[in-house]
């Protein structure tokens, strides 16, 4: 496995790739590797030739009092997991070689970006569309594969990819999750015991309303979803809800039923540090 840190080596080995007739599937990484990364490698390494995992913690996603410099980071260890699973380059790039001191373009997404994390998360999507078009445009990739858990996420890059007509297809891996049902995440390591078994709540209000939504014959309404889901968590006074939203799972607006096309996504913090994301359909 090749490591680079230049955007020069990184273009000039997709090109040779490219030229050599090979496909190239990216994984897009803040780093830190769990067994959700490591599926979403496995799953680029099944459907291509080549896999490029980068390596970014990008400031453009931190908000002025959000985690940036307390972000967990170990290369070393994700250097061996990556190569473990068989990753052809891993690009690991400086803050400075991706933003240049006269960087000033920003990628924007006007309505997708709006509402659930980004209600609490000003500016976050535009740094993330920012840096995928930047590896897109670099990594020249034939397909892309992200996290299902970061739902808003995965839609936003999915309108990106067709409204600039991307010619990449962007495959959603699903959830990895702990043994007791916790989405696997890099901010579960700030969790201490007794928060890590209490935030499975989270988990816990996703198959309460997919239960729901089966016992009603595949429709419900989203209040009924919404209000439980709400109490289950808010029941632990370590957690406060962010939101809890039943929406479609392609255009995430609110939907008043539940049903075929609908996703629950919820988001809540423990004890006012800890940010936990997490998602389902409901049939």
């Amino acid at each position: 496995m090749r490591v680079i840190q230049t955007t020069e080596e990184l273009q000039r080995q997709a090109n040779e790739w490219r030229a050599a007739g090979l496909t190239i599937g990216l994984v897009p990484t803040m780093g830190f590797f769990h067994d959700g990364h490591l599926a979403l490698m496995r799953e680029a390494r099944k459907q291509c030739d080549r896999v490029i995992t980068t390596l970014f913690v990008n400031p453009m996603q931190f908000g002025p009092n959000e985690d940036l410099d307390a972000y967990p980071r170990n290369l070393d260890r994700d250097r061996e997991m990556a190569e473990g699973e068989g990753v052809d380059l891993l690009f690991c790039p400086s803050q400075t070689e991706m933003y240049g001191e006269n960087f000033q373009t920003k990628v924007s997404l006007a309505k997708i970006s709006q509402g659930l994390c980004g209600a609490d998360r000003p500016g976050h999507f535009d740094g993330v569309a920012t840096i995928v078009a930047k590896l897109f445009n670099l990594a020249r990739p034939h397909i892309a594969v992200f996290g299902q858990k970061d739902f808003q996420q995965l839609a936003l890059i999915r309108q990106l990819v067709a409204d600039l007509n991307f010619d990449i297809e962007i495959i959603g891996h699903p959830i990895v999750r702990e043994d007791d049902g916790l989405a696997m995440s890099s901010r579960n390591k700030y969790l201490d015991s007794d928060e890590r078994q209490i935030a499975v709540c989270l988990y816990q209000a996703i198959v309460e309303a997919k239960r729901m939504v089966a016992e009603a014959g595949g429709s419900r309404s989203a209040h009924e979803i919404i209000t439980m889901a709400e109490n289950m968590i808010e029941r632990h006074p370590e957690c406060s809800v962010e939101y809890v939203r039943v929406v479609d799972k392609a255009t995430l607006r609110p939907i008043d039923l539940a049903g075929a096309d609908s996703v629950l996504v919820l988001a809540m913090k423990v004890n006012n540090k800890v940010r936990l994301i997490d998602n389902s359909p409901l049939c």
